[in-house]
């Protein structure tokens, strides 16, 4: 009796698991059907199938004609009937898309985020002023932020100072200034500040739900 067990290592290879592998012998049969007009009785059906499988997918558009190209992989584009819509092709589906390019010019500094380069380049087309360098400022005192919430530790203003430099092609240099950018203990202090604050408030809930279940 052990001789007669069949481990699914031996069976057929699956080729969309949610199916099931009774689907897949329905697909099987359909393909083994000697005219056409059996093979689309067969195909409607499985369809029908399909769909009472997957009710939650009802409501997305062409839903009908994602059913069909499942069909069609499934039966490993061999399945000679008449569909709806259009066949889909072997080449389409093994076809690699190409890579998209990474958004960040500057890879090195990707801790900084993509915003802090836009906001350096929106910078870089205001006029000088008291408010251009105000918001100068507040990008560096923000890319300070930032690489202390990646390094948790502590960085000298010079460093921002090159940074800004080199992601502005050399259009902004605070080098020369002699204000400060705000110091490390009072960044990391909001950012405790706001964590504690997040905590108290998730406890405060917990603590409320709890009460509620009690009665």
């Amino acid at each position: 009796m052990i001789d007669d067990l069949e481990y699914n290592t031996e069976r057929e290879h699956l080729i969309i698991p949610e199916y099931g592998r009774h689907l897949q012998k329905m697909i099987n049969y359909a393909k083994e059907q000697p005219t056409k007009e059996e093979r689309n009785k067969v195909s409607k059906a499985i369809i029908s199938v399909m769909g009472n499988l997957q009710p939650h997918l009802r409501d997305v558009p062409d839903f009908q004609h994602k059913l069909w190209d499942q069909l069609f992989i499934m039966a490993d584009f061999k399945l000679d009937v008449d569909s709806p819509y259009p066949e889909p092709s072997e080449e389409e589906l093994t076809e690699r898309p190409e890579p998209l390019a990474y958004p960040q010019n500057y890879p090195k500094y990707r801790f900084y985020g993509n915003n802090i380069k836009t906001m350096i380049d929106v910078a870089r087309t205001w006029e000088d002023g008291d408010l251009k360098e105000a918001l100068i400022f507040t990008i560096a005192n923000h890319m300070k932020k930032c690489f202390l919430n990646w390094n948790k530790d502590t960085v000298e203003d010079d460093v921002i100072f090159h940074h800004l430099f080199e992601l502005s092609d050399g259009e902004i240099n605070l080098k020369k200034k002699d204000e400060d950018l705000t110091d490390a203990t009072s960044l990391l202090r909001n950012k405790k500040k706001y964590a504690t604050t997040n905590k108290k408030t998730y406890q405060k809930k917990s603590n409320t739900n709890r009460n509620r279940k009690r009665y």
